[in-house]
């Protein structure tokens, strides 16, 4: 039997992993990656809970260009300050999120910078999101990306 991943590789994983789903725009995978979690927007009070309201949630919010079938982002995420407890199977994290957008009309440019407060836990050898806490601070031109004005 193979040991379990430690949570210091296996959370930074999660956080890149949902870059990747969210730049190619499969909101199923991340609705599969929150399947047992709870993600908070700061700015509205929102919280969403589970694979489909988190599904639904990005769905309704996030344009998607038939060219490709993605966003046109990029999610960079940086600084992860990481605290994990192995034995207890838990961690947690913070970090930086920016976020750089190209369409047919606009130029490559950073349109969002904010924070995410997240929390592991490690069950039956898989470590898993459990609440992610969005904090969108510096907002700019986000008229390509959202399907709605963000208030």
């Amino acid at each position: 039997m193979n040991e379990p991943l430690s949570g210091h590789l296996a959370v930074p994983r999660l956080i890149y992993r949902y870059a990747e789903l969210i730049d190619s725009g499969d909101f199923a995978g991340v609705g599969e990656l929150f399947a047992d979690a709870v993600i908070h927007v700061q700015e509205t009070g929102a919280q969403y809970t589970g694979r489909d309201e988190v599904t639904s949630m990005y769905a309704d919010w996030v344009r998607i260009y038939p060219d490709n079938g993605t966003p046109h982002t990029r999610h960079v995420t940086t600084n992860l300050i990481l605290d994990v407890n192995d034995a207890a199977g838990t961690a947690t994290c913070r970090s930086y999120v920016t976020v750089l957008q190209s369409t047919e009309t606009t130029p490559l440019r950073p349109i969002l910078s904010g924070r995410y407060h997240d929390t592991f836990q490690c069950v039956d050898d898989e470590w898993r999101f459990t609440s992610r806490c969005m904090t969108n601070e510096y907002l700019g031109d986000l008229s390509q990306h959202l399907l709605h004005p963000f208030q």
